[in-house]
């Protein structure tokens, strides 16, 4: 069963809040609760052997202190005995409780440790899997919910729990073993008179609701500031990065990045610090009745002591044991509050894993076709963007791209080539028409299957910062170990003549961010990320401006060698450089999102329009 249907089963997660300043409401609260079980057997599924350690530990310490205070009763009471009865003298049963209450303590501190360890062990291990499980489930979602603020903030929330939930288990374990600590405490209070029990809960009550209504305001000023939290981390690393320091210092942003990171930071300060001084005043009032409370039931404890009712031993046995639950009690009220608050940031978690991809595998899709046969048909496609629903990036597309052609897109940026390429790969579904392949619409082929097939490497490709074989070989990671294909790549794509110069070679760290990196130029950037193109060896091969940082003989090298190896193979180019454009079967010139032409070089000059102006404007240029 899936991470994700675990959680199902064992709850019914409700919506994260918007982020909004309002206070969460008494049944939001109550409902985040019901995060816990599920929290609880994700536990356990973790590990059960240590979680099952982890209880047993906590259940045997649990009776080590009423176990204590009624060795430390018997002490009094024996030490007393003697000092009063001078004749008898015998002081064996005596060492005998002090060598009891002795082992107790150092059981008791080994107990601890073991439970501290079996919490880190227990916590580093939830921490490790429910990161993988967040990654996975990141990997199944679509591109179209990656450029959703909303979808950021929920990613930022869930992300921070798998780190911090660590110490929600460690308090809800330990909540468990105190009620038990207070069940076996309060025997001996309850035996003595009930009425010390009511006035424990009077004093203590207060105090927790107190908590709890100030632990609500925090967590709604902390989710409300997810967005501005985000941009704080934003700031900070962009103010202090390798990859800014340049534009940063030329233009003279340093000033303006931390005017903006001290006015989001004073704010939330200050935000934080007026509910902090309201949480002080009222925590020292609701402090000072839990005082009045335990010193009135010390009072009654020592005046039956007084008038012979009970004994010394029975007293310190007794005020310890009110002590004790007092000190038990408000721990419980007050973790108990903590425990709902992170139940809420945990809602944070469980809310991530309820986003579910739009693009989604169907059972009974089709077989991608091998090889294609017909190839790409485009047919009165449009899409938005969700995020500008009144903007149409492209529309009324209509071409096809057909099995071995080599066609290349042109048109001023924002035109909608890069878009063309997304629907094309199946990161996003058109918003009307349809995408056919081989004469079947792309959404009945597998997503999978279909980008197995893609060698795509976007402009703004990624710069990981790998060794320089990883960096290759992610085009197809499943090949990184086969240093044969890794090295056939690299030289299709001229990425070997950089790897020669690296002092590991293929072994080399790439980027400064791990010790020993070394960092590359942007156009030995570009011929590693095309690497991946060729590590690919895919049916069809995308390039969206490939070559935007190589010089001009490193281009025409790239080029010629581009056409030999995607011979017998469909290929889409993008580009501002129609000396590399002509080299295409066919160009489609996009405007404004539509198609505004579609020909090859020599047909498009002879029409006479778009292509051909801009062909003269750029070849101007270099006359």
């Amino acid at each position: 069963m899936s991470f994700w249907s675990r959680i199902k089963n064992f709850t019914r997660l409700t919506s994260a809040k918007s982020a909004d300043k309002s206070p969460l409401s008494l049944k939001e609260r109550v409902n985040a609760l019901k995060n816990i079980p599920a929290f609880l057997k994700l536990i356990w599924q973790t590990n059960a052997a240590l979680a099952a350690g982890n209880i047993f530990l906590r259940l045997i310490r649990s009776a080590i202190p009423l176990a204590t205070l009624y060795i430390a009763k018997l002490i009094i009471d024996e030490v007393i005995r003697i000092t009063q009865s001078p004749d008898d003298v015998n002081t064996s049963y005596l060492l005998s409780l002090v060598a009891l209450e002795f082992g107790l303590a150092i059981f008791s501190d080994i107990l601890n440790r073991g439970t501290a360890l079996l919490d880190s062990l227990l916590g580093d291990l939830f921490a490790n899997k429910s990161s993988v499980e967040l990654m996975k489930h990141a990997a199944t979602l679509d591109m179209a919910q990656f450029e959703d603020s909303v979808f950021y903030d929920k990613l930022e929330r869930a992300r921070r729990q798998t780190l911090s939930r660590t110490i929600l288990m460690s308090q809800v374990l330990g909540q468990m073993q105190d009620i038990i600590t207070m069940g076996f405490l309060a025997v001996g209070l309850i035996a003595f008179n009930p009425w010390l029990i009511l006035l424990l809960l009077v004093a203590v009550i207060p105090a927790f609701l107190g908590e709890s209504h100030f632990n609500e305001r925090s967590y709604s000023l902390v989710h409300s500031w997810t967005p501005e939290r985000r941009e704080l981390d934003y700031l900070r690393l962009t103010g202090a990065s390798d990859e800014t320091a340049k534009e940063i210092k030329i233009f003279g942003l340093a000033d303006f990045l931390i005017n903006r990171f001290q006015e989001l930071s004073d704010k939330f300060y200050n935000d934080n610090k007026k509910l902090a001084l309201r949480r002080a005043a009222w925590g020292s009032v609701f402090a000072a009745l839990g005082s009045i409370g335990y010193y009135g039931a010390y009072l009654y404890i020592i005046y039956q002591t007084i008038n012979g009712q009970i004994s010394i031993g029975q007293l310190t046995f007794l005020s310890g044991s009110f002590a004790r639950l007092r000190g038990l009690l408000e721990g419980i009220l007050n973790r108990f509050s903590s425990i709902a608050e992170g139940a809420l940031y945990l809602q944070d978690f469980f809310d991530f894993f309820q986003l579910t991809p739009h693009i989604k595998t169907n059972p009974q899709s089709r077989p991608f076709p091998q090889p294609i046969r017909h190839g790409f048909t485009f047919d009165n496609v449009g899409f938005k963007y969700a995020n500008s629903p009144d903007k149409w990036a492209i529309r009324h597309l209509n071409f096809t791209l057909a099995a071995g052609e080599k066609l290349a897109l042109v048109g001023e940026n924002g035109a909608g080539k890069t878009t063309l390429v997304k629907l094309l790969a199946r990161l996003y579904d058109p918003s009307e028409g349809r995408i056919l392949l081989d004469g079947y619409d792309l959404r009945e082929y597998n997503p999978e299957d279909l980008r197995k097939e893609i060698g795509v490497i976007f402009q703004d490709f990624v710069r990981f910062q790998m060794t320089a074989s990883n960096n290759i070989a992610v085009g197809r990671i499943e090949e990184k170990e086969n240093l044969s294909r890794i090295q056939t790549s690299a030289a299709q794509s001229l990425a070997d003549s950089v790897i020669q110069k690296l002092p590991g070679g293929y072994d080399q760290m790439i980027g400064r961010r791990f010790a020993k990196g070394v960092e590359l130029s942007g156009g030995e950037w570009q011929k590693m990320a095309l690497g991946r193109a060729y590590m690919r060896n895919a049916q069809l091969l995308i390039l969206d401006e490939p070559t935007a940082a190589l010089d001009a003989r490193a281009e025409h090298e790239v080029f010629q060698r581009f056409a030999e190896l995607t011979h017998g193979k469909t290929a889409v180019l993008i580009s501002h450089r129609f000396s590399t454009v002509r080299m295409a079967d066919r160009i489609l010139v996009i405007e404004n999102g539509q198609l505004l032409e579609i020909g090859s070089h020599i047909e498009l000059l002879a029409k006479d329009g778009r292509y051909a102006e801009l062909f003269r404007l750029q070849a101007k240029g270099y006359q």
